[in-house]
């Protein structure tokens, strides 16, 4: 795994090679990978006692439900660029292109920082995904641009639905902020 994170860190082309070369399951994905990493920022969160358990798990739950989510997404729309449909492929797309924000979710442990941080993480996991778009057979080279804009507009409206669809979970007040009001 710390391999796998380091070349998504530095090497993300290779890293994708690799990837799209392993025989993977949806199972498989989600118990090695997205389960263990999308709980970085919500333990985080957990740890700076701003916020209840409540809306940590919230978090988590949004995280795993949005990775599969996005996976249809993008399986779904993988043949109008040049891309085949392969459900594990997509979900494999999503996931690893996930991991430099699931990690930088640790950031939250500080704040305004942690936003800062989680902002540069997103626009590398946009680069990640681009790369590893044509790689995974989800869209052609000359389509992957299109393809990552269209995909990323689409996590932008199932985030905010998401964020809707859990207002009434987490609406309640973090530990300590007596506004009735979250942090985030």
């Amino acid at each position: 795994m710390l391999e796998r994170l380091k070349r998504l860190l530095v090497e993300p082309r290779d890293a994708w090679i690799a990837i799209a070369a392993e025989p993977s399951t949806a199972q498989s994905l989600y118990t090695s990978w997205i389960m263990i990493l999308a709980a970085i920022g919500p333990v985080a969160l957990l740890a700076t006692g701003h916020h209840s358990l409540q809306f940590a798990l919230s978090q988590y739950v949004r995280s795993l439900i949005g990775t599969f989510v996005l996976a249809l997404v993008v399986d779904a729309l993988a043949p109008s660029f040049g891309g085949r449909k392969d459900f594990v492929g997509s979900l494999k797309l999503v996931a690893y292109s996930s991991t430099v924000p699931w990690l930088a979710g640790v950031f939250n442990l500080f704040g305004a920082l942690g936003d800062i941080v989680n902002v540069v993480a997103t626009i590398y996991a946009l680069y990640t995904f681009f790369v590893g778009a044509p790689l995974l057979d989800k869209s052609s080279s000359d389509k992957a641009v299109p393809f990552t804009l269209i995909v990323v507009l689409c996590a932008l409206v199932l985030f905010f639905l998401a964020r809707f669809a859990f207002t009434g979970i987490t609406t309640t007040a973090p530990v300590g902020t007596g506004l009735g009001m979250p942090l985030r």
